[in-house]
């Protein structure tokens, strides 16, 4: 029988992916990601927007030529009305006849900017209504952080007290740990790339972060399944039971992911060309969040957890005992149970001892189901159910 393909084995959960045994390699290339955010942390900095750096901007209507046109007579009236500053950056906001041009400088005074405003009507030949003048604060950034800041804590302790109460405090430090990672390197990609930090931003670091708990909380309830009284038995470890519920939810994780992704990056790379530039900051920290929070499930949340579990005494315990039987079958000294007695009535030979190892479950893979009972398959011996003739004679 052909061997089934990848995609098939991913959706049957059966793909036998050695995730938890390389967890140094996924802690390894997280280190490295985070290591390279921290330091665009420190030499490069945040792009903020003027609701965080506090500034003015302008906004007049895009009829009085392109962008670029515009904003070089803006700069030409900012240089003789504001002291020879020049415009920071410019954008296209709106579309059809309700399209306008923003041009953000730096913080001015009051009398400044209406100055900057009457300029502009001259340079144009517009009416000063048609041009919107505002000015930003930087306290207004800063309070707002603050409340961010303040709501993120908020988040990550009810959520530590959730998963407490749901799973236990190593599953807790697991999600929790995935989550941070996941802001941080959504922000290194900020720092990076160079996005402007907005409002909207700070909406999205904190929408990923439901997102990114869903999907752990998905793998840990299967794990904490695969696990429940694993010491019971010496089948399997903690890791390759963890190992199997992360295969087993990695397609689910997968589709999720694709799913949340595709509307959002419809909006980000078609929504926002055809005008929608107000989503723009939105649509671009959920994307890159969201595909962060697919990763830091998957390769991040369940490792930690089984390098929690790794130091309790009794998993410990488990562990070598499952380990010193797997040993023991090799050498031929235990039959596993169901397993035939070596033809030789001694030691096995090397195909035998090979399958008798063969024995201990593969990395991913579904523990072997008990075979029922009984004379057939489960059913009591002497005929007994609903069969004709089962009733017993006297």
């Amino acid at each position: 029988m052909a061997r089934s393909g990848l995609a098939t084995r991913l959706y049957r959960g059966e793909a036998g992916l050695d995730i938890i045994g390389k967890r140094k390699l996924w802690f390894g290339i997280a280190g490295v990601l985070v290591l390279v955010a921290l330091l665009s942390f420190v030499f490069r900095g945040f792009t903020l927007g003027i609701e965080f750096e506090g500034g003015n901007s302008f906004q007049v209507p895009a009829s009085v030529g392109t962008l670029t046109q515009a904003e070089d007579r803006v700069n030409g009236v900012l240089g003789s009305e504001a002291g020879g500053i020049e415009v920071e950056s410019a954008q296209t906001i709106g579309g059809g006849s309700g399209e306008f041009y923003e041009f953000r400088t730096a913080e001015i005074s009051s009398d400044e900017a209406n100055a900057v405003k009457s300029g502009l009507a001259q340079e144009f030949g517009i009416n000063a209504d048609q041009i919107s003048a505002n000015q930003v604060s930087a306290a207004w950034g800063g309070q707002y952080t603050e409340r961010a800041l303040l709501g993120l804590v908020i988040f990550i302790a009810l959520v530590m007290l959730y998963l407490i109460i749901r799973f236990e405090w190593r599953m807790a430090v697991g999600a929790v740990s995935s989550l941070l990672l996941n802001l941080v390197l959504t922000a290194g990609v900020y720092s990076l790339v160079g996005f402007e930090v907005t409002p909207s931003t700070i909406i999205g670091f904190l929408t990923i972060l439901g997102f990114a708990l869903y999907d752990v909380v998905v793998v840990f309830d299967k794990v904490q399944e695969n696990t429940r009284g694993i010491t019971a038995n010496n089948n399997q470890t903690y890791g390759e039971a963890a190992n199997l519920a992360v295969n087993q939810t990695l397609m689910r994780s997968i589709n999720t992911g694709l799913v949340a992704l595709l509307p959002v990056g419809g909006l980000l790379f078609i929504g926002v060309p055809l005008g929608a530039v107000t989503l723009k900051d939105l649509g671009l920290v959920l994307f890159v969040g969201m595909f962060v929070a697919v990763y830091s499930s998957i390769f991040f949340a369940t490792p930690v957890l089984a390098t929690l579990k790794d130091f309790e005494p009794r998993i410990q315990a488990h562990n070598k005992r499952v380990l010193a039987r797997r040993g023991a079958i090799a050498r031929g000294e235990v039959t596993p149970k169901g397993a035939p007695r070596p033809a030789t009535g001694g030691q096995p030979t090397d195909a035998e001892a090979a399958a008798l190892a063969g024995a201990a479950p593969k990395v991913g893979a579904r523990p072997a189901a008990k075979r029922p009972t009984g004379a057939r398959g489960g059913r009591p011996s002497g005929g007994g159910g609903n069969r004709p003739g089962g009733a017993k004679r006297r």
